[in-house]
């Protein structure tokens, strides 16, 4: 392209060279006529766009995170299965229910799943809790009975009936009469006369010299206490271990002779 536009000034130049006769003002005129001006030069500038960034920054369509509802309301749930998974805390643990870090609700209780508002604890919060049978209402009433943990339930205590029995008089050998009362109750052996009290350490126990005559107290014979014997058992044992070592020592001097 530059030599096509220069050969029509370099025939102009040397055809203006031929005509004149100085040659210094000719070589000027050429020089000046063969001045070719560069054209306008443009100037561009690259801006960032989309599909230049690569594949990464595309549009995406993962997978769905299964969020929702997995169990409905009345349904049998054990400790850790998952009630409900959310973005967020649209729902709020109830009775028996707790939160994890994903705001995902489950159980910590085996029963039955419960869907309920409750307007005195939070006018507006949705809760999911967990009762115990399947006709119990959620929320509880304010100041109701607990209801069981740890697998236990709760019946009604039946006390026995107290019978009462006619004092007996015994008569002493002075001729004095006393009245006895019998318990119905049957003692064990040894424990008659005991007196439980509320010792150190929120203890209920016996004192200690009371509890060296549980013996007597159930008539049982022991041998009598000898003040020689205390050291009896400790003597025992070192007799024996001293036995003990004299015989290892003997087979090692046997060995040795060998």
């Amino acid at each position: 392209m530059v030599l096509a536009r220069l050969q029509q000034p370099l025939r102009v130049a040397i055809t203006s060279i031929g005509r004149s006769g100085s040659s210094q003002i000719c070589l000027h005129e050429a020089l000046a006529q063969l001045s070719v001006r560069a054209p306008p030069t443009l100037t561009f500038v690259r801006h960032a766009s989309h599909a230049q960034q690569g594949a990464v920054n595309k549009a995406k369509d993962g997978p769905g995170k299964r969020l929702g509802a997995k169990k409905t309301g009345e349904q049998y749930v054990i400790p850790g299965n998952i009630i409900f998974r959310q973005r967020g805390t649209h729902w709020f643990p109830g009775d028996n229910c707790a939160m994890g870090r994903d705001h995902t609700i489950y159980a910590t209780e085996c029963g039955y799943v419960k869907y309920y508002k409750d307007p005195a604890k939070h006018p507006k919060r949705q809760y999911i809790g967990v009762v115990f049978e399947r006709n119990q209402v959620l929320p509880l009433p304010p100041n109701s009975m607990r209801r069981r943990r740890l697998g236990m339930v709760a019946t009604k205590m039946e006390m026995p009936e107290v019978i009462e029995t006619e004092p007996q008089i015994e008569v002493l050998a002075d001729g004095q009469a006393v009245q006895v009362q019998k318990s119905t109750d049957k003692e064990r052996k040894g424990e008659e006369g005991r007196t439980l009290r509320l010792r150190p350490g929120y203890m209920y126990r016996e004192a200690n010299w009371e509890i060296g005559r549980a013996a007597e107290r159930a008539k049982v014979k022991v041998r009598e206490f000898v003040p020689g014997d205390r050291w009896k058992a400790w003597r025992k044992s070192n007799a024996r271990k001293a036995k003990t070592a004299e015989k290892k020592g003997l087979g090692r001097s046997v060995k040795a002779k060998k």
